[in-house]
């Protein structure tokens, strides 16, 4: 069985919509996956129905955003409601949220002479986009000849060091682990920054954290040995994902993915 628990639509910022994400994982031979958008359930109904045609069974899921001392922590949650009370609070107060932090970052950029309007990153998102992300206002700034790409609107502009860059200070990232056990989900700590593993993950074992994402496309082998050690050790879950956005990452649906077996403790709590 072929497992992605980590994908993105165009509810988030992602460049596909639910149905052409399923029919994509379909495509690339995955037998699971998991719509993770960032702090939206918005896409899974859409996202069920069609794996239900397609044969690809599509776990409910969210990547909940949140910050530690100014740094920005990912919390996974997986098998959540996502009609939850909980999780539809979170949805309009993180779209509120991220439409003041990107027009901060707009004003940034104007202030340097770098204009890109508000109308133009939304034109980005799409008519899914319920919330705007970074990836949408790259592509403005590359659509407005500011950058060459996607990835060298990042480096010049947008990237966490950049004078440009605002956090999304939504959560505390134990708030984070709280919101999704409060909607019946599984929090799991997505791509961990390396340096603060252990500082951090005392705090959120305290609040409830159940794993970490242990493999992604970007973990070096030595990454990975080091985060299944911490989850043997700690008694945590070990998930996956390719933190899957766009074709034009030069990667498909498909091409990562991560095996039953390496996950199959997750999943049985999950009820797979």
């Amino acid at each position: 069985m072929k497992v992605d628990l980590h994908i993105h639509t165009s509810a988030s910022d992602g460049a596909w919509s639910a149905e052409a994400v399923v029919q994509g994982a379909a495509s690339g031979g995955l037998d699971v996956i998991a719509i993770a958008d960032h702090d939206t359930t918005a896409s899974f109904s859409v996202a069920e129905a069609v794996g239900s045609e397609v044969r690809v069974q599509v776990i409910p899921a969210i990547e909940v955003s949140s910050m530690y001392h100014g740094r920005s922590i990912h919390i996974l949650g997986y098998f959540v409601d996502p009609v939850s009370e909980a999780l539809l609070n979170h949805r309009v107060r993180a779209t509120k949220h991220r439409e003041i932090r990107m027009r901060e970052m707009l004003n940034r950029l104007t202030e340097a002479g770098i204009l890109v309007t508000y109308q133009d990153v939304k034109a980005e998102a799409g008519p899914d986009g319920g919330v705007l992300g970074r990836p949408h206002l790259a592509k403005a700034l590359v659509k407005a000849g500011h950058a060459a790409s996607v990835p060298d609107a990042f480096n010049s502009f947008i990237g966490d060091e950049s004078q440009f860059f605002v956090p999304t200070d939504l959560l505390e990232a134990t708030e984070a682990v709280q919101l999704i056990l409060a909607s019946g989900g599984i929090p799991v700590w997505a791509h961990p920054p390396r340096d603060i593993v252990d500082v951090l993950l005392p705090e959120l074992i305290s609040s409830g954290l159940q794993g970490i994402e242990v493999y992604r496309p970007s973990h070096r082998p030595k990454d990975v040995m080091r985060l299944e050690a911490i989850c043997s050790e700690k008694g945590l879950l070990c998930s996956g994902g390719s933190d899957w956005h766009s074709p034009d990452a030069g990667r498909s649906l498909g091409d990562f993915f991560v095996g039953s077996v390496e996950i199959e403790d997750l999943l049985r709590v999950g009820g797979i």
